[in-house]
């Protein structure tokens, strides 16, 4: 609202200066601003809404007056308030010729509508007359409008146009014709496929603006597809140095530092392109170093740009020493008393861990300080932090920090994160089955309908198995640990529906089992959950189960089972309950107390949660009563087929075909009439076998196999008939190699008199503090970063528990104890160091030696226009026939080399060929950076 004030008194101080504007406006504007309260303010604009609809009504309105009631109109909409009925004022005034009316026009316009407005048809062939203009204002200005106005629909008619104007002469109108063309390809891609090449030349424009509006559409385009645009590193490179060298003209500095903006969207791509890539990481990290030490971080902006370096290091492959210079960025940003620097610390160090684990020990004060920071915004990022580098020798105190957080908050969506995140965290590192338990209690004690449901079975499934060792005591300590800790949390007042479902079951399976607890003393308990929580079905539904399990096992036992009053009459309750799964598990518990010890023990059996149930789809259990039946005079079971007499064979149908009955529905086509003599010629019907074309599977399909129904068949001429719906059948597969780009070293060099000698600034440096470290921080600290186990020894909570009886690959959750840790696999594109390679009999890449050869001639060319220098497609048309030649020819042991431009994906021989070279070398990546893996490693 301040600001809204500041633009009022502006304009009403712009028309007491001189821009002819009335008394009114400055009146309006004043009001406006010295209101009271929303609802003065309300009646002001409504008041000027009505005597403006008046005014425009008037005829013959003067030019001068007209553009201030448009004025107001824009003030009017700025507030909030519908003025759509001056909308076609302004769409008229953009038709003037008068430059500050037609201006004014188009600036109401891009405010007033939307690209699918009504009235933006009115307007399009006003745009298509201004950019003809001679004047480049006029062309600016329409260029600005089709940035906010053009559709989907209208890019076709103002295209041609824009193109042309990428070799104005005048560089506001080529960069604004940029930002035009890359509005185009945000709104349909399709419609600038083929003007690409257009940003790689406007790359090498003499004017550094256009040359730095070009990064935005050049980025989207390497975010899409990187490889394509892997020529162009040198340069992103070559630019790059040339704006940290002071070749730009000082116009372009912010803060004394050279176009921070330009160089925060190089080094955005230049991370892209990077990624994976070793050669161009190389070429990369020379400008990086300069970065860092040019950069100046006493002001902001120098900041930005030091933290886009860190995020560029921590994406492109390794070096020590831009590692170390990150490190040093990220120790001064920590050290900072701004929050903003702090937070721009913890993260970059979490982007640096996954690279060097190790950079996070030099920094662990600075950590816990801010994660006991008040700003909630520094202490969450420090908690992503501590995510990621959590380990088994600091699980405890990370969760328990994290548990402690999200019991804190209020924020159902974090503490949602927050709480997957320790559950996640402690099935990968929990040190022992308890922990696991007591973790998991209290998670689902204090978000527990914010949790998956997956993990309420995950832990269930913990519980049952055990520890996956033949030690039954340690597993009867589990249990029993485990019911003694839900019996004492079933009192809670209130406790999550999901966690509930878990206590009733761990409880009905276990209560009794080592006979610490009576059976009356459990389903007890069970019922007092279920008259708390009536409402809840669910819940209801998983304690009458449990009630069943303690009187089932009982009964099999052959103890005398005693019925408590509040069970009695809870099973008569859900007896006449409306929902019929409750209904049916009362039934089944009453059916239960009726029967014998054996007949329970059969129904369930005591300790069988993990076994699996074997069914018997032939109910072969029934073979002896259906014998037993049919020898006392029963007729035997006539399938549905007989029944029906559906089941035939003919010599022209398969076994499994069959007729439908005539009193039944008929779904397929009509028999052929037999000819009654010999057959006549004719131009239109005449049987033809099905022709047979290249599928999507590239497998060739014998033409001649054609079955006797099929040949018998009459059916159309389609020889060259294009199928309107559907797969296309008749076209031949057809690929054209598109016009390649070859990279350029060669960059424009801006030069301005006088700057490139220039010097920066000497650097303010950080003057570290050294308050007295707290012991409590030196503890935690010491829990925190002092183990040498790293993440790689993950632990899942049931992979090592004893598989379930008669299981088979059921899916485990905790791996087994000292597991050794994984080497990560070798980097298949190392190829920098020769090696001997053994040559097979048949080497795909001989006969594109000579122009793999001339390419590698040409790499090192500087002339950049050389990019977009076009070169005629090759089209490479593959038939049927010729494809059933190739295959024919290789079966008969002919050897060819057959190379077709529609095969698709990586070369499965070479990637193969690959990996058996890397695995003779004996590739070990801890060779290359042992102190990388120190901490991997343990």
């Amino acid at each position: 609202m301040e600001q809204l004030k500041t633009i009022g008194r502006e304009l009403a101080m712009g028309s007491q200066g001189g821009f002819g504007q009335s008394k009114e406006f400055l009146d309006l504007v004043k009001s406006i601003g010295e209101a009271r309260s929303k609802a003065e303010e309300d009646r002001i604009v409504l008041s000027e809404i009505d005597i403006l609809k008046r005014r425009l009504l008037e005829p013959d309105i003067p030019k001068r007056k007209m553009k201030e009631y448009i004025i107001r109109l824009v003030y009017i909409e700025m507030l909030g308030h519908d003025a759509s009925f001056g909308y076609i004022h302004a769409v008229k005034m953009t038709h003037d010729d008068n430059l500050l009316l037609k201006r004014t026009g188009y600036l109401a316009v891009t405010l007033f509508l939307n690209e699918d407005h009504d009235l933006i048809i009115l307007i399009v062939n006003t745009i298509q007359k201004d950019l003809r203009s001679d004047n480049f204002l006029v062309v600016c200005a329409a260029l600005n409008a089709i940035c906010r106005l053009i559709n989907e629909e209208t890019i076709p008619a103002v295209l041609p146009q824009v193109v042309e104007l990428l070799n104005h002469q005048k560089e506001a109108v080529r960069k604004k014709a940029i930002m035009a063309l890359h509005r185009f390809h945000r709104k349909s891609p399709s419609s600038v496929s083929h003007l690409i090449t257009n940003f790689r030349k406007r790359l090498c424009d003499n004017d550094p603006g256009v040359m730095g509006a070009t990064l935005c559409p050049l980025f989207d385009l390497i975010s899409e597809d990187v490889s394509s645009y892997k020529d162009l590193v040198s340069s992103f490179v070559s630019i790059l140095k040339q704006v940290t060298e002071r070749r730009l003209p000082k116009s372009y500095d912010y803060h004394q530092m050279p176009a921070p903006f330009i160089q925060i969207k190089l080094l955005k791509i230049m991370a892209l392109l990077g990624s994976g890539d070793k050669n161009a990481s190389e070429i990369m990290s020379m400008v990086l170093g300069d970065l860092f030490r040019k950069c100046d971080s006493s002001t902001n902006i120098g900041n930005a740009i030091l933290y886009e370096c860190i995020r560029c290091i921590s994406c492109i492959l390794p070096n020590p020493k831009l590692l170390e210079a990150a490190a040093d960025a990220i120790s001064k940003f920590l050290k900072s008393d701004s929050h903003n620097l702090k937070y721009m610390g913890i993260d970059g160090l979490g982007r640096l861990i996954k690279i060097s684990p190790d950079i996070a020990e030099q920094h662990q004060l600075a950590v816990i300080d801010c994660l006991e920071d008040p700003d909630d915004t520094l202490k969450r990022k420090t908690f992503e932090l501590l995510y990621k580098m959590t380990k088994s020798s600091n699980v405890e105190v990370i969760v328990d920090r994290m548990i402690d957080y999200m019991i804190s908050i209020n924020d159902n969506h974090y503490k949602t994160e927050i709480a997957s995140r320790c559950v996640e965290l402690a099935e990968q590192f929990a040190p022992s089955n308890q922990w696991f338990i007591q973790i998991m209690n209290k998670v689902f004690e204090h978000a527990g309908d914010l949790v998956n449901i997956k993990v309420a079975h995950n832990l269930m499934r913990l519980i049952a198995e055990g520890f996956g060792e033949d030690d039954d005591d340690a597993d009867s300590k589990l249990r029993l640990s485990a019911v003694e800790s839900y019996l004492q949390l079933i009192s809670e007042p209130k406790l999550p529906s999901l966690f509930l479902q878990v206590i009733s079951w761990v409880l009905g399976e276990y209560g009794t089992a080592d006979g610490k607890y009576s059976a009356s003393y459990i389903s007890g308990k069970l019922c007092d959950v279920a008259d708390a929580y009536s409402s809840d079905e669910t819940v209801k539904g998983y304690a009458v189960s449990a009630l069943m399990k303690i009187y089932a096992f009982e009964i099999a036992s052959g103890r005398k089972v005693d019925v408590l009053p509040e069970c009695q009459s809870l099973i008569e309750e859900l007896l006449a309950s409306h929902s019929t799964d409750l209904q049916q598990r009362a039934y089944e518990l009453q059916a239960l107390l009726a029967l014998d010890a054996r007949a329970v023990e059969g129904i369930l059996p005591l300790d069988a949660s993990c076994e699996d149930i074997e069914v018997d789809k032939d109910l072969s259990f029934l073979n002896g009563y259906i014998q037993q039946a049919i020898e006392s005079g029963a007729q035997p079971y006539i399938s549905e087929r007989e029944r029906s007499g559906m089941f035939e064979t003919t010599d022209y149908h398969p076994q499994d075909h069959h007729e439908v009955p005539s009193h039944a529905l008929r779904f397929e086509a009509y028999e052929l009439p037999k000819p009654s003599g010999p057959p006549q010629a004719s131009n239109e019907l005449v049987p033809v076998p099905e022709p047979s074309y290249y599928s999507e599977s590239h497998q060739p399909i014998s033409t001649s196999l054609v079955s006797e129904r099929e040949s018998s068949e009459i059916k159309l001429r389609l020889d060259g008939v294009k199928q309107k719906w559907g797969r296309p059948s008749y076209q031949s597969t057809t690929s054209s190699s598109s016009t390649t780009q070859q990279a350029a070293n060669g960059t424009p060099t801006y030069s301005d008199a006088g700057v490139g000698s220039s010097s920066s600034k000497p650097r303010s440096s950080y003057e570290p503090k050294k308050p007295e470290i707290d012991p409590e921080k030196q503890r935690l600290a010491a829990s925190l970063f002092g183990g040498s186990s790293s993440r790689t020894d993950k632990k899942s909570t049931s992979g090592g528990h004893k598989p379930a009886k008669g299981t088979v690959n059921k899916p485990a959750a905790v791996p087994k104890e000292n597991q050794t840790p994984v080497q990560p696999p070798p980097d298949l594109l190392d190829l920098g160091e020769p090696t001997a390679t053994t040559v097979t009999a048949m080497d795909p890449f001989k006969e594109l030696e000579g122009l793999l050869d001339s390419s590698s001639q040409d790499g090192g060319s500087s002339d950049v226009m050389g990019l977009y220098s076009d070169a005629a497609p090759v089209t490479t048309t593959t038939s049927v026939d010729s494809l059933l030649s190739e295959l024919s020819d290789s079966s008969k042991g002919n050897p060819r080399t057959y190379q077709s431009q529609t095969s698709k994906g990586p070369n499965t021989k070479e990637a193969l060929e690959k990996d058996a070279l890397v695995r003779q070398m004996g590739v070990n990546p801890t060779s290359q950076n042992p102190t990388l893996f120190k901490d991997l490693l343990g």
